[in-house]
């Protein structure tokens, strides 16, 4: 048995402290990593102190070479590789050519859930084998609630679909996701043999093939239909008794008062939704317009606060149901959307109140939805996370201007004038060129994203300041915060400790046993923390106990990769999953019930896989 030495001890007290803030997420994962890299830079300089004043008998040393080691994470290939595809998956998306994909895809499938399905599988895993899984999603996520509503289907079948089918299509090609470019890195380190551009597409593709047949039959029975096919947002976010119209009367005090002043800066839980006045339907901003007698006011309140208000602010109620058609009636395009809160939008953490919502958009919020729970009162103050739902009312150009800034994803397809359509050819050139150059060997692969990435912007699929909106910088921060700690765990023999835990299975267990039981170990790991973190950890730890055991290590290094990039059992285990948690209208138990099984079968499936690929 190892000896516990103090820098282990230290490090897996990092570790351990680490797990339970990616869980917990009192703050985002990023900076949970970045914590955890300061800390590991911390113990080395303060145990030469403790040293110095004889309170600790030796230093404390984490890296062979300090601060270099520790700092590696900033220019790890990996991270730099992970940039740059960030960077193409921006130019493809930017010239629409996923969009209309979807789009011709969508036109034969008509009212079958079983085409539907098809179609949402059979367009995301392949595009997410090439470009970025999680811009897969986000891009797709309009498409398929489109298809849902014009099939006339619940969304929530085919939207869990969409998440599973982009993870394992991430895992067709190396740059499908950051878990394999991260893990390709970590296996050159550890064992000298990195992955190639196809190294394992084959059992990609048998996964894949798998995992379809799943969703087809036995997933599609266990998903349930948490939102009734649509026919109308307002219904299917229950507003039927929060929204009404008042009519402003002629001895009203409101008379002559900007609205702002009148309505929008009270006590009052009141949102104004438009104004109708001779006619004329008025949306955001209403709050310089001063108001007429005779002014009709769309609004979303509860039955409480409007009975106050129709006695205090001398207004009359209209008897006139409020619904989608009501509240589309003033815009020839469409003004009533679903709008996903993204990963790292600047909102998490934030509330409607305290980020500005409505002045900062022109828009207002109608209600809230985190998974199958509904907020319609009081929604100002509730902190926003990652995944949130928001039903908003706004300017056709306003929900244009939402569907292009990063912060959201908007659920349904809008007609965008700022695709560049010319660029298709040359974006997906650009793509095609990247993969080829590091498939046959003559770049290695983060050259080579990283020149596609220049090319981008010097053939103008993206303009110099899109690149930097194109980077999801929470997983570039993530990356260079973890990388450190697997080095550290390697370093001062943690990895090595653990794995004789997991070595002491092979004294019952067949080398496949114990691989599948890395698989399972990893799948459980990452379906609770960061994919890019159950990767830095467990790498190590595999190759450790592939070497004790006499097995291939690299299989080891695939099993834990895979287990990784399948985070199917949580909505907190994968970005996608937080993606459709809200559309979807998903609930915790949902994510086991159906991704439960999936994760088993493709444990035995996975496994037997590389054993007879790669043999262990």
């Amino acid at each position: 048995m190892t000896p516990i030495s103090p820098g282990i001890a230290v490090v897996f007290l990092v570790v351990l402290c680490a797990l339970v803030l990616f869980v917990t997420e009192p703050v985002p994962v990023d900076i949970t990593a970045i914590g955890v890299m300061v800390a590991l830079l911390l113990i080395q300089p303060a145990s030469s102190t403790l040293v110095a004043v004889g309170a600790l008998a030796e230093p404390i040393v984490l890296f062979a070479e300090y601060p270099g080691d520790a700092l590696s994470g900033f220019s790890s290939g990996a991270t730099l590789t992970v940039l740059a595809m960030f960077v193409l998956s921006d130019g493809v998306q930017r010239t629409g050519v996923i969009q209309r994909l979807g789009a011709r895809i969508a036109s034969f499938t008509g009212e079958s859930q079983n085409r539907q399905l098809g179609a949402t599988i059979g367009v995301v895993a392949p595009i997410s084998g090439f470009i970025n899984n999680t811009a897969a999603v986000a891009i797709l996520l309009p498409m398929v609630t489109d298809l849902a509503e014009r099939g006339g289907t619940s969304p929530s079948k085919l939207l869990l679909a969409l998440s599973y089918a982009s993870m394992f299509g991430g895992m067709l090609t190396l740059i499908g996701t950051s878990t394999n470019i991260l893990a390709s890195e970590l296996s050159g380190r550890l064992i000298g043999r990195t992955f190639t551009m196809f190294e394992f597409t084959q059992l990609g593709i048998v996964v894949s093939v798998v995992g379809t047949a799943y969703l087809l039959t036995v997933g599609r029975w266990l998903t349930p239909e948490r939102i009734k096919p649509r026919q109308d947002l307002t219904e299917e976010f229950e507003m039927a008794e929060y929204l009404t119209e008042v009519v402003v009367r002629e001895d009203s005090p409101l008379v002559g008062q900007q609205v702002r002043r009148a309505l929008v800066e009270t006590d009052f839980d009141v949102d104004l939704i438009q104004l109708i006045r001779d006619g004329e339907v008025f949306l955001e901003p209403l709050g310089p317009k001063e108001i007429h007698a005779g002014d009709v006011f769309a609004i979303r309140t509860d039955r409480d606060t409007l009975v106050e208000l129709l006695d205090v602010e001398g207004l009359d109620l209209v008897p006139t149901a409020v619904d989608e058609a009501e509240l589309e009636a003033g815009q020839t395009r469409q003004n009533l959307v679903e709008v996903v809160v993204a990963p790292g939008s600047s909102l998490v953490g934030e509330s409607l109140a305290s980020a500005s919502f409505r002045q900062r958009y022109d828009a207002t919020v109608l209600a809230l939805r985190r998974g199958g729970e509904l907020f319609r009162r009081r929604m100002d103050n509730v902190t926003l996370r990652v995944g949130d739902t928001l039903l908003v009312q706004a300017t056709a150009d306003s929900v244009e201007r939402l569907d292009a800034n990063r912060d959201f994803i908007v659920a349904q397809e809008i007609e965008r004038h700022d695709y560049r359509g010319s660029k298709t050819p040359v974006a997906v050139g650009i793509v095609v060129a990247v993969v080829a150059l590091a498939a046959l060997g003559v770049l290695p692969i983060v050259v080579s994203a990283l020149a596609g990435a220049l090319a981008m912007v010097a053939t103008g699929c993206l303009r110099p300041g899109e690149i930097y909106e194109s980077v999801q910088w929470d997983v570039v921060f993530l990356l260079a915060g973890v990388i450190p700690l697997g080095i550290a765990l390697e370093a001062t023999g943690g990895a090595a400790l653990l794995a004789e835990f997991v070595v002491a299975t092979g004294e019952v267990l067949p080398l496949v046993g114990v691989l599948a039981a890395f698989y399972l170990l990893t799948a459980l790991l990452t379906n609770v923390i960061s994919n890019n973190a159950s990767v830095v950890l467990m790498v190590p730890v595999a190759v450790e106990a592939a070497r004790a055991l006499g097995a291939n290590a690299f299989s080891f290094v695939l099993a834990v990769t895979f287990a990784a990039s399948t985070a199917f059992m949580t909505p907190v285990g994968y970005q996608t999953n937080l993606f459709v948690y809200g559309p979807g209208g998903y609930r915790f138990s949902d994510y086991i019930r159906v991704g439960g099984p999936l994760q088993l079968v493709f444990a035995a499936v996975t496994t037997v896989g590389i054993a007879a690929i790669w043999g262990v």
